[in-house]
Formats: structure tokens, C-alpha cells, sequence
């Protein structure tokens, strides 16, 4: 009996001590030391990353929502609380930007139409094809001067040479969800850039 007194006391002091280590790293965060920040990082991010790859099912955009996690907790380090949980402040952060990639998802979806069906219609058309051919230069510009390697990569491969996004996947070595998102990143930079036209 007293030996099982003594494990539960042990318990109780080492969950303690365990909790004022993570409030003083955090209030050394709050004063932006980067050291703090790396320990808490470490101890956090393999948790975490189950935690959200348990709700997108995607390991690459889960690791992107943990790394966008820990970036907004650097961003607002000022207005942390050592009082509070910080497992549950990552958690809520995380569950939030997962909730954003499913709207952004969603959005994808309703937005996945092939930019080269704009040149199959006007093709009847002398005027219209100079205008698609216009814009067919202007993609190309806007796609090798502000998309970012991957993004390039994948639009190129999707709209240009026709490659499903399974066998871009397969081609790059990463998830088609990515590809996907990728894409959906990729279009939403054109639609944006084409509208200043």
C-alpha cells in the first residue's frame, strides 16, 4: 500500500513539475526567446501532427497546418497565457486551419475547370482566338513569374501536358491531396493576377 502511495505522490509531483517547466517556457516565449519556442516546438509537434492527421487524413497538408500552427503561436507570442493549456491553445489553432482547408476544398471543387476550355471555345472565332491567345501568353507570364516551384510544377504538369493528378503524385513523389491543393493555390494566383488584366 505504501509503495502504491508513493508512485501516486511521484505522479502527482512529476505532472507538476512538468507543468511549471512548460509555464516558464512560455512566458520565455511571450519575450521572444527563440530557444523556449524550439523546446516547446519539439515537444508539441509529434503530438499535434497526430492530432490534425487524424482529421485531414493528408500527412504533407497536416504537416503544413502544424508548421502554420506553431507560426501564428510565434506571430501572437505576446498574448500567450502560461495559466492556460497550451496543448488545447495548438489544438484549437490547428482544428481551425483544418476547418479552412476543407472550405478551401470545397471552393477547389466547385472552381476545377480546365483554363484551356476558355481557347476550345473562342477557337471558332479570329477575334476570340487573339484573345485567348492573349491570355494563353498571359498565363504562361504570370505562371513562371509568381507561382512558387511546386505550384508551377504541378500546374504545368496538370494543364499543359494533361497529367492526372494521380500520376503527378506518383511523378513528384508526394500525396494527391497535395497535388490537389497545390493546384487549387495555383488557379486562385491566376484568377487573381488575370483580373488586373
Amino acid at each position: 500500500m505504501s509503495s502504491k502511495l508513493h508512485q501516486i505522490q511521484f505522479t502527482i509531483i512529476a505532472k507538476y513539475l512538468v507543468q511549471q517547466a512548460e509555464k516558464i517556457l512560455i512566458e520565455n516565449v511571450k519575450h521572444s526567446d527563440k530557444d523556449s519556442f524550439k523546446k516547446l516546438y519539439l515537444q508539441y509537434h509529434p503530438v499535434l501532427f497526430r492530432f490534425v492527421v487524424s482529421r485531414i487524413r493528408d500527412e504533407d497538408i497536416a504537416e503544413d497546418i502544424v508548421q502554420e500552427t506553431f507560426i501564428r503561436i510565434w506571430n501572437k507570442r505576446q498574448s500567450l497565457m502560461s495559466d492556460k493549456s497550451f496543448f488545447s491553445l495548438i489544438a484549437k489553432i490547428s482544428s481551425n486551419l483544418s476547418k479552412d482547408h476543407f472550405k478551401h476544398e470545397t471552393v477547389r471543387l466547385r472552381h476545377k475547370e480546365n483554363i484551356t476550355e476558355i481557347y476550345d471555345q473562342q477557337s471558332g472565332n479570329p477575334e476570340k482566338s487573339l484573345e485567348a491567345e492573349f491570355i494563353q501568353k498571359n498565363i504562361l507570364n504570370i505562371v513562371h513569374k509568381n507561382l512558387p516551384l511546386k505550384q508551377r510544377t504541378v500546374f504545368l504538369l496538370n494543364r499543359m501536358e494533361g497529367k492526372s493528378n494521380q500520376e503527378i503524385a506518383e511523378m513528384l513523389g508526394i500525396s494527391q491531396r497535395t497535388v490537389e491543393n497545390q493546384l487549387y493555390r495555383a488557379l486562385k494566383t491566376l484568377k487573381k493576377k488575370l483580373a488586373k488584366l
